[in-house]
């Protein structure tokens, strides 16, 4: 048992975790899918070991920050049970009718806002006081910030009116402004914000209310706290036409629907349109109408019996696809991009997904104005899964790829067994340029702290770094520079000193990195180990490539000496060859190889451990490995002289499967391949 109450705590530590950073710093660290996967783990261990739970493990949402006053809610705002399919809201509506006893079948049905949720107290008519949901029992004081929101009343309309009158809703911010506000935030060097709902919230938190007025934040309410007994409502249909009455927004989609297929009908016609909404949604919540019914029924932990929240699927949604442009990649592949409808999948805002290729956009018939359905999965690229024909317009058209590159006016290329179509400029092509340069700073390569991807693409635009070299003169030439970088927003003296100190760290670099960086096509980590093995230095290798791509006749015996040798290296192919080969007979790649060389310091390949009865032998990972991460494994294997692959195949030595592991696991199986487990990969190498 006490495994079981570690796992409890450290679940319970997690969540915990993951609800200051949602609820209170409005920056989730994982999406709304794996947090209800963590709260439904809790919530079965809570129903198999009650024990190991306190009576007050109820609380929802995150602390309240120690920069706003504290308010108590006079009745706790707590939080919805999730459902995630028809048979969990089927299951729903049974446990509401056994409860009862009788058939209950009216139920309210609204959609699901993915805001901030707050509180507003009424009194005499006129608006005192607002705080948000904080940990359901203490909020947040917003007063003043939610009086700056347009249409939010300050005083009730109508006659008759309650001397208290609390009201529970939603704060929000329409995709619209969400889009302005980002696009505001990037020009002045701000926060970037995932999604509206963050936006919201942390616009809504702030000390400066001008700074909210700015924002323009929406809300809706749609249930009740603490009222006066004068005020008399039978059911949530009925409130939901005074709220209006008194001057109130509420969600205009809510319905009250009779019967289980009523509640999944506008489920699934909800789903279908949530991306013509002007705000977003995550799902649906169906609360038994009649409020005599809902006392009735009352709350269980940390939450009502009464109502559920029916969560739309976390990694896929539709939208519309506005228009298809073209992406030209570091090799010159011409990519077809469906620029989207903004939808917010999984709590990250999705507004381009790829398409892939000519072939598999014909393939799937998409047409600019299609809805569409779009898949994200972790951080796999959105990806558009297939087309709603039912929605198509009538005057929809095929996309005609380009003959010529959208951004050089090169020829656009297809080898017979390429399944892309390619932009022939090489590096005269600003695209091809300006990606080979975010391969050349990525993580796996050169990976400078503070030049990643974004800053690369800045930086390149700006006129500062269009090839290697100038990564590592631009402290020399920020001394002269018209525009240096100090007169740019975002870039103080510190944070140019620990950019210029960052690239110095990478003047020296090992030989492996460097054939990485580069960028030759096929040539991914483990070729270019390859290849650094075999040439053990920078000069050798740069020599023989040199040599083969001149085909001097002076020199065509030892061109054709070092041609039989490069192919013989284990592990390359010719298809493979021809593209190294294909690179350094390209003048621009040379030249900027070149200029390189004289900035950089590489170090001499490592020599391998050939003593070690490993040596030799190729490896893959695959899942998750629970006693070191998956570049501390691989450079163990490197070590002792093993050959780390990144696919299956029948000459594969070894698979080291972790927890999760997926497709490759399978296909290992199918080989009939020798797998172990993490212990058994480490007694491995270690005996």
């Amino acid at each position: 048992m006490t495994i079981i109450s570690s796992k409890i705590t450290a679940l319970k530590a997690e969540i915990a975790k993951h609800d200051l950073a949602y609820h209170t710093l409005d920056a989730p660290i994982i999406s709304d899918a794996k947090y209800d996967e963590l709260r439904r783990e809790l919530e079965k261990y809570h129903e198999e070991f009650p024990e190991f739970f306190a009576e007050d493990d109820d609380s929802v949402g995150g602390k309240t920050l120690e920069i706003f006053s504290k308010v108590k809610h006079s009745k706790p705002m707590l939080s919805l049970a999730n459902g995630f399919s028809g048979e969990d809201i089927e299951d729903f509506i049974l446990r509401v009718n056994r409860f009862l006893g009788e058939e209950i079948l009216d139920f309210f049905c609204e959609t699901k806002i993915d805001g901030l949720s707050f509180s507003a107290r009424f009194e005499n008519g006129k608006f005192l006081r607002a705080a948000t949901r904080g940990d359901g029992f203490f909020g947040e004081d917003v007063t003043e910030n939610l009086k700056t929101i347009f249409g939010f009343p300050q005083e009730l309309r109508g006659e008759n009116l309650p001397k208290i009158f609390e009201i529970r809703g939603e704060i929000y911010m329409s995709k619209e402004d969400f889009a302005a506000l980002n696009s505001r935030q990037e020009e002045q060097g701000g926060k970037i914000f995932a999604n509206p709902r963050n936006a919201a919230a942390g616009s809504l938190r702030q000390l400066d209310s001008s700074v909210t007025a700015s924002r323009k934040l929406s809300y809706f309410v749609y249930s009740l706290g603490e009222v006066s007994p004068n005020f008399f409502c039978n059911s949530q249909a009925e409130l939901h036409q005074k709220l209006q009455a008194f001057g109130f927004q509420t969600e205009p989609h809510s319905k009250l629907c009779h019967s289980i297929d009523e509640i999944l009908e506008l489920y699934q016609k909800i789903a279908d349109y949530r991306y013509e909404l002007s705000y977003d949604i995550d799902g649906m919540v169906y609360k038994v109408n009649e409020f005599a019914l809902q006392e009735r029924l009352g709350f269980v932990a940390r939450s009502p019996r009464f109502a559920i929240a029916h969560k739309f699927p976390a990694e896929k949604a539709k939208t519309e696809i506005e228009n298809i442009l073209i992406q030209i990649g570091r090799t010159g592949a011409l990519t077809p991009v469906a620029i989207l409808k903004p939808v917010n999948i999984g709590g990250v805002v999705v507004s381009r997904a790829t398409l892939h290729n000519q072939d598999e956009i014909a393939r799937k018939d998409a047409r600019i104005g299609d809805v569409v359905v779009i898949q994200r999965a972790g951080d796999v690229i959105p990806q558009v899964l297939e087309v709603d024909l039912s929605k198509r317009k009538f005057d929809a058209k095929n996309f005609i790829f380009p003959k010529n590159c959208p951004v050089c006016g090169s020829e656009i290329v297809k080898n017979e067994e390429d399944v892309v179509l390619r932009c022939s400029g090489g590096l005269s092509c600003e695209a091809q340029l300006k990606e080979t340069l975010k391969h050349f700073v990525s993580k796996d390569a050169f990976d400078i702290v503070g030049l990643g991807k974004k800053q690369i693409e800045k930086f390149f635009l700006e006129g500062r770094i269009k090839n290697f070299a100038e990564i590592f003169t631009l402290e020399e030439r920020e001394k002269t520079a018209e525009n240096p970088l100090r007169t740019k927003l975002g870039w103080g003296e510190k944070s140019i000193e620990n950019l210029f100190f960052a690239i110095k760290q990478k003047r020296t670099i090992p030989l492996e990195k460097l054939i990485y960086a580069i960028g030759i096509r096929h040539v991914g980590e483990s070729t270019a180990k390859l290849l650094a093995q075999h040439f053990k230095s920078f000069r050798n290798f740069l020599d023989v490539m040199l040599r083969l791509s001149k085909h001097e006749e002076i020199i065509l015996r030892q061109t054709q000496s070092d041609y039989s040798e490069l192919v013989s290296i284990d592990g390359l192919g010719e298809k493979m060859v021809e593209a190294i080969l294909d690179y350094f007979r390209d003048e621009r790649n040379l030249k900027m190889l070149l200029d390189l060389e004289k900035q950089l310091q590489v170090e001499d390949a490592k020599q391998i451990n050939s003593n070690s009865k490993l040596a030799g032998k190729s490896v893959i990972f695959t899942g998750t490995l629970e006693k070191m991460t998956r570049a501390e494994a691989k450079k163990k294997a490197e070590d002792l002289g093993m050959k780390v692959v990144g696919s299956i195949s029948s000459k594969t030595d070894f698979v080291v499967a972790g927890s999760e592991a997926g497709s490759k696991l399978k296909k290992a199986a199918e080989l009939n391949l020798k797998v172990l487990n993490e212990d058994e990969w480490l007694e491995l190498f270690l005996s």
